[in-house]
């Protein structure tokens, strides 16, 4: 009958008033956990916009420091910059240069917030070959894992040459953050920090990025990415990059993998990130657009819920605008 006791109690007493709801919050936000991803692209004298991703943009070395100055002003924890060039080949030769469109805006970055911001680097070979890949390929055009970490190491040298604090190692290469250790140890720099990448899940929500980059790619990554399936495997994966020295491990995309994010949430000695991908950004925004959707609720839900999980820190095209409203 109405007003009898429920043995359970009554758990709406705490959600009654915005005061009470606030004071038993389990999961906060905070701007200092979010990382913004920007892109990097050579040869033009203005922002460019990406139509798949609206609001964001390819940026010039100009623009992007003017962006990371944004996401200190933001209390941002740091940004990621990826490279869009304007020649590519098939070892992706520009990833390494001194000259590179990539290391010239991580030396940029570094230079104008490196003390009041982690900047982070993205370490793959994909925005750089002709092929499209995050390797090296064979002479049977598959890609060659050994081959490749000899990429890697020498990419991971010139981005730390830049001063970029943390490397994220994203091509999902076997012993891809041990190849790396190793070298950055042996060329004296140890205290640049890696992200690996643990679980980077192929994801057919990596579109709206591909045109952000200018990808070559024909086909897909599915022989190296982790399959959508599979749980454990992922989390062997993590294991194995702590194993090799990995300062952070990621989950990529987040959203569809959330029980992935609190898996290696729980099994993790380091803070685990996770990347709410361009699919993502672009699906939230898309139907925001048509008013099927509120904007702000909607995106700050989704971080929320990546940060529940047990994502210490997420990557996300929506950090400004979170940090903001925090």
């Amino acid at each position: 009958m109405p007003g009898a006791p429920f043995p359970a109690g009554r758990p709406r007493r705490l959600r009654r008033t915005p005061a009470l709801r606030r004071l038993v919050t389990e999961t906060r936000l905070h701007p200092a956990e979010l990382v913004l991803p920007v892109f990097v692209r050579e040869g033009v004298e203005q922002p460019v916009p990406v139509e798949a991703m609206p609001g964001v943009v390819q940026h010039t070395l100009d623009s992007v420091v003017k962006e990371a100055r944004r996401c200190v002003a933001a209390g941002l924890g740091g940004i990621m910059l990826f490279g869009v060039p304007e020649a590519k080949d098939a070892c992706g030769s520009g990833a390494d240069a001194e000259d590179g469109i990539l290391n010239l805006a991580l030396r940029r970055v570094v230079e104008a917030v490196g003390e009041d911001l982690v900047v982070m680097a993205d370490l793959c070979l994909d925005e750089f070959t002709d092929h499209g890949h995050c390797g090296v390929l064979a002479a049977d055009g598959t890609v060659d894992n050994d081959a490749t970490l000899e990429r890697y190491a020498s990419m991971a040298l010139a981005q730390a040459a830049t001063g970029a604090a943390v490397l994220g190692l994203s091509g999902m290469m076997d012993g891809q953050v041990g190849h790396v250790r190793t070298a950055l140890d042996d060329a004296g720099f140890r205290d640049t920090a890696i992200l690996a990448y643990a679980a980077k899940y192929t994801s057919g929500l990596y579109g709206p990025f591909r045109e952000a980059v200018r990808s070559s790619l024909v086909g897909d990554r599915a022989s190296y990415q982790q399959d959508p399936a599979n749980g454990r495997e992922a989390l062997r994966e993590l294991e194995a990059d702590v194993a090799e020295g990995a300062d952070i491990v990621m989950v990529k995309p987040a959203g569809p993998h959330l029980d992935v994010v609190a898996a290696a949430a729980a099994l993790s000695p380091v803070p685990v990130a996770a990347y709410q991908i361009s699919g993502e950004y672009s699906q939230i925004v898309a139907a925001a657009e048509r008013g099927w959707v509120e904007r702000d609720r909607v995106v700050d839900e989704s971080v929320l819920g990546i940060r529940r999980a047990g994502a210490s820190i997420v990557l996300t095209y929506f950090a400004l605008e979170v940090a903001a409203r925090l």
